[in-house]
């Protein structure tokens, strides 16, 4: 346990209740945090909004990835997938599969993480067979053999928890059925479809470790098994079958969101849900300082609604070190709480490490979304 030096001080005018009922001259809060959202943290009340720069100089900026321009031709496996943004924990990558895999993959390095964003198909793993689809989740243990055969093409993000495992949140006092009951998890089945594909024919097995691949070729079809026992496998989760914590009095933090931990990043997952109700309750993202961790958006459809100009398919990267929150345009239309009801899903990843930009990242960003947090001047202050 970390014992961070706590204890309640105040300074100036401010709301009894961070987020919600904000002093009419400091409508603009700004949330610093340690550790996340899970540390202290301390609220201020601005009279500018904090993301109101009209000039930015150096690399640290927000970044926005329009990952829909990448090629769509299929690479031969997962891991030809171009890196999107990586570091010593985690590799993040955007994987095309248009046609059955001719190899089996597997990965040394860590545990993967799927997220089907388009398409559909049929995994085929060591535990057996598993349809899958858009809006998946699909994690695949260390050292699996696994390969798909898509029935339509398919795209898929990437989250490799490299030299590490993935668990499920915490869930405390919620219980364990919360935000979504462990009884969804759908695993591979040890059907007729599976035996099926099982052949004497030459296969070849792509192993990568320390981000290297070496080839294995068996005179049969290594998914060969009859069965299994344990506690180890294969497991799928789609986000319809989350039901986001929600209340109508306080906007929760994106930690309250997670869907998937390791041990230097989370992945959380943003679903339909109403928005806050109460008449002092902040209704948009607030203003804050992850100054611990980086934070990653993947959006994978619906209506993104404290972001201006961001589409299905685009990524936003905001690394830590200075100030974010919602677009003008959207805070004004939180304050006159215009929309009752958040249609957007999207799939978070903050890393406790810096992250890198792969060359895929740098050949897709748009460099004007540093400059969309700019608010129009008025004729009477230029």
């Amino acid at each position: 346990m970390r014992n961070w030096i706590r204890f309640p001080a105040a300074q100036g005018t401010h709301s009894k209740q961070a987020h919600a009922d904000f002093p009419e001259e400091g409508i603009y809060e700004r949330e610093i945090g340690r550790s996340g959202f899970f540390g202290p943290a301390s609220h201020l009340h601005h009279k500018h909004a904090p993301t109101g720069w009209i000039d930015w100089e150096g690399d640290l900026r927000p970044r926005a990835f329009d990952l829909n321009k990448l090629p769509r031709d299929a690479e031969q496996g997962p891991f030809s997938a171009p890196l999107i943004l990586g570091n010593a924990h985690c590799k993040y990558r955007l994987w095309h599969c248009n046609t059955a895999m001719p190899r089996l993959a597997r990965n040394a390095d860590g545990d993967d993480l799927l997220f089907i964003h388009e398409g559909e198909g049929e995994l085929f793993c060591d535990y057996g067979h598993l349809p899958v689809t858009a809006g998946d989740y699909v994690l695949i243990p260390r050292s699996t053999l696994w390969r798909l055969e898509p029935a339509k093409p398919m795209t898929m993000l990437m989250i490799e928890a490299t030299n590490e495992a993935y668990q499920l949140p915490d869930k405390g006092m919620l219980g364990g059925q919360a935000i979504f009951d462990p009884a969804v998890l759908e695993i591979p089945q040890i059907n007729d479809r599976f035996i099926g594909q099982q052949d004497e024919n030459n296969w070849q097995v792509e192993v990568k470790r320390g981000n290297k691949v070496s080839v294995i070729t068996y005179p049969f079809n290594p998914l060969d098994a009859i069965g299994w026992h344990g506690e180890v496998c294969v497991v799928k989760l789609n986000w319809r079958d989350i039901r986001p914590l929600m209340s109508h009095r306080y906007h929760l933090p994106p930690s309250a969101h997670t869907t998937f931990v390791a041990p230097r990043f989370v992945v959380c997952t943003f679903v339909p849900r109403p928005i806050e109700s109460d008449p002092g309750a902040l209704k948009v993202p607030f203003y804050h300082n992850n100054d611990d961790y980086d934070e990653v958006l993947f959006y994978h459809e619906g209506d993104f609604f404290s972001r201006d100009n961001i589409e299905k398919g685009m990524v936003t990267f905001h690394p830590a070190g200075f100030t974010h929150g919602p677009h003008p345009k959207a805070f004004a239309a939180g304050r006159a709480h215009k929309k009752k009801f958040t249609d957007e899903v999207a799939v978070m990843l903050d890393t406790r490490d810096a992250l890198e930009m792969g060359d895929a990242a740098l050949a897709t960003e748009n460099p004007e979304y540093v400059n969309s947090w700019k608010t129009p001047v008025k004729e009477n202050e230029q």
